[in-house]
């Protein structure tokens, strides 16, 4: 029987601040993507797909990641993440070219799997208690939204006065300076019993599990969703809001234009999210997780859908920033969850890493679909619609997934 802990350890703390970097990093590129297409002459389409590239990249580097931390362990793994992820932010800062910038996204994409969810759920998890997982895992998730609540607003701030290059530099300053944690990251090896399997059964019983496909497929929409939103919602909401009025709430806070607005959405979609993840984790203890994630997908298509049929105001973005925030990242704890529920603790990292994946496949399209179409037909219009329609996708197939793990194992 695995041994009480309390919910807040080390480990959770260390790792909380680690995935708070690195997404305020991540979270920020969408306010590059006028700076930089303007200074260069670029078409929208080629930061996009700069972007799409990182994602893809960090899509391909999460189970790799995974599969090293659990080779040689979690915080070498972190280590390395942490010098791919500088060395692409450095290198970054001195591109000229859209395909200088996109092959070197591959560096800041793998640096991200290294000190993102994939690495740090997994050493959370292994961490707490069986009672304490599932809210453990949310609170390290409702980091990655802290993150995104500073990571939009601080580039904006940085960008008032100094180049989006010296901008790159700092970042890469703050992800190198979160390693002197590394120390006090601790995690318990896994149970004898999980560790007299190895990694290649675990992923075939994983791999023949329909529920493991369902899972798979299921995050897709996810990583398109957020991707999309986090590289193109800042620009759309510059260019297709309505003015914010001289007098209005959001003038007197100080947020007198659209782009300005744009980067507060950001940061409020992950203010919102904090909330809404930790909710998440706390009803994966005690309710179906595959009923909440087709839950949480209904949620995010109505209200993608509602913000499009209606007129973009200030009002509307603050709005649905809010409501789509609360939905954001709740998917994470409960999908790691559900993986780790079905799988086991051991290759957790590895599994998780195949799921998210799929989830970064999502991210791909999403952000490079938005710089695509934007470039064809002048807006995001067609391609806001692609993303509910994978979003009710995404509702539906969580509902046959089995949450029987005896049945799972047995398979």
């Amino acid at each position: 029987m695995q041994q009480k802990t309390p919910l807040m350890t080390p480990v959770l703390m260390v790792g909380c601040i680690i995935i708070l970097v690195s997404f305020a990093i991540r979270a920020s590129f969408g306010v590059f993507q006028i700076p930089i297409a303007e200074e260069f002459g670029w078409l929208r389409s080629e930061f996009s797909l700069a972007i799409a590239i990182q994602n893809l990249a960090w899509g391909i580097g999460q189970p790799i990641f995974g599969a090293i931390a659990e080779k040689i362990g979690d915080r070498k793994a972190i280590v390395f993440g942490a010098l791919i992820y500088a060395g692409g932010l450095v290198l970054s800062s001195f591109a000229v070219t859209p395909e200088a910038h996109q092959m070197l996204e591959i560096l800041v994409g793998f640096g991200i799997a290294g000190t993102g969810f994939g690495v740090i759920l997994a050493v959370v998890g292994r961490a707490s208690s069986d009672e304490n997982r599932s809210m453990s895992l949310a609170i390290a998730t409702a980091a990655g939204s802290a993150g995104q609540v500073f990571g939009a607003p601080t580039a904006e701030w940085l960008l008032s006065f100094i180049s989006w290059q010296q901008t790159f530099l700092v970042f890469a300053a703050a992800i190198l300076a979160v390693l002197m944690l590394l120390p006090m990251m601790r995690a318990p090896a896994a149970s004898k019993v999980e560790l007299q399997e190895s990694m290649g059964t675990i992923l075939m019983k994983a791999f023949r599990d329909p529920s493991y496909t369902l899972i798979f497929l299921g995050f897709f929409s996810c990583g398109y969703q957020l991707a999309f939103v986090t590289a193109h919602f800042p620009a759309m909401i510059t260019e297709m809001c309505g003015p914010i009025a001289a007098g209005s709430m959001l003038a007197n806070m100080g947020i007198t234009s659209t782009s300005a607005l744009g980067a507060v959405s950001i940061s409020l979609i992950g203010l919102a999210n904090i909330g809404g993840t930790l909710l998440a984790g706390w009803a994966g203890k005690h309710y179906s997780k595959k009923y909440l994630l087709a839950g949480i997908y209904t949620g995010r298509t109505l209200a993608a859908a509602a913000f499009i049929l209606m007129p973009i105001t200030p009002m509307s973005v603050v709005i649905f920033s809010v409501v789509m925030g609360s939905l954001w990242l709740a998917t994470v704890p409960l999908t790691s969850g559900l993986v780790a529920h079905l799988y086991g603790l051991r290759y957790m990292g590895t599994l998780y890493g195949i799921v998210f994946f799929s989830h970064q496949l999502g991210s791909f399209l999403g952000v490079w679909l938005g710089g695509r179409l934007y470039d064809q037909y002048g807006d995001y219009t067609a391609v806001w619609w692609v993303g509910v329609a994978v979003g009710a996708f995404s509702a539906i197939v969580h509902l046959p997934i089995r949450e029987n793990r005896s049945a799972t194992l047995a398979a």
